[in-house]
């Protein structure tokens, strides 16, 4: 079998399948050329190369994954955020662009001059600690997860990118293994040091937030694939942000930002947490939805 047949029968494969038929001759595309470890040129290049045995059943068995509905992102291990590659597994969080809006509204409101204290709370892949990171050379960031297993994939990602020395991942529930007068990073010549226990600049987080009443509705891919300590957050999904919000204005310094990603039809609840904070604003995505709540401790 040819490159050229393999990969129709596959899209005709994914068209079939419920929910995979927009993105079907693209998946099968990308995931032809992950299992032959060839780049999209070498694929339009020679359309009617042979497949061997071994590369049609290597083949054959990313498109049956697919079509139960397992992310893409899983089966290839990486996702793109903020311009950066990252590697996935099914202990994170598929980094998804409505993040990327966060990541946007974080560097707008801080000053990448000057050295920085971040906090991201529930990292995940350490998608948001990374972009950061990243963009603010002058910044020292603690990341913080529950999982271990999502630790290990960010501090994999951090390494990745060559950004260890400015990133640090620990285990905690939320704040809870944070003391408020948290010196971070002072060793001598380090981006913090100087600065003394004066609290964090910035607390930047993208929690679980989904209703538990709504996973029936989710795609499946979603649902049965990626982590539900990432996606549910009890009955109306606002169970992270009532305790988080609290926490977060005792650890940050005055003026401090807290940037949070939100939930669909959550905009007036988040208002209500967020009542007797300053500078409170919403950020609308592509679809006019609130996703942004950004708001700085009085």
């Amino acid at each position: 079998m040819t490159l050229r047949e393999a990969l129709t029968r596959a899209t005709r494969q994914l068209d079939a399948s419920p929910g995979l038929c927009a993105d079907a001759a693209r998946d099968a595309a990308l995931l032809l050329r992950h299992a032959l470890g060839i780049s999209h040129a070498a694929q339009l290049a020679d359309p009617n190369r042979a497949l061997t045995p071994a590369q049609q059943a290597a083949y054959d068995a990313l498109i049956q994954r697919r079509r139960a509905s397992e992310p893409i992102q899983y089966i290839t291990g990486e996702q793109e955020f903020y311009g950066l590659a990252l590697r996935v597994t099914p202990a994170v969080l598929i980094p998804r662009p409505e993040t990327e809006q966060l990541v946007e509204a974080v560097l707008a409101e801080l000053d990448g001059a000057r050295p920085l204290r971040i906090l991201d709370v529930g990292t995940g892949s350490g998608a948001i600690a990374i972009a950061l990171a990243h963009h603010l050379p002058h910044a020292s960031i603690t990341a913080v997860d529950l999982s271990s297993a999502a630790l290990e994939v960010a501090a994999s990602n951090a390494a990745r990118h060559a950004l260890t020395d400015r990133i640090r991942f620990l285990a905690s529930d939320l704040l809870a293994a944070l003391p408020l007068d948290e010196s971070l990073f002072d060793a001598p010549g380090s981006p913090a040091s100087g600065l003394g226990s004066l609290g964090w600049d910035a607390i930047v987080a993208n929690p679980p937030y989904v209703p538990t009443a709504d996973r029936d509705a989710l795609h499946p891919q979603v649902r049965d694939h990626e982590p539900t300590a990432a996606l549910f957050a009890g009955h109306d999904g606002l169970d992270i942000y009532r305790r988080l919000i609290p926490q977060a204005r005792a650890a940050l310094r005055s003026n401090g930002l807290l940037a949070l990603e939100i939930g669909h039809n959550q905009r007036e609840a988040i208002a209500s947490l967020l009542s007797d904070w300053g500078q409170l604003r919403f950020l609308d995505d592509l679809q006019q939805i609130p996703r942004v709540a950004l708001a700085r401790k009085p």
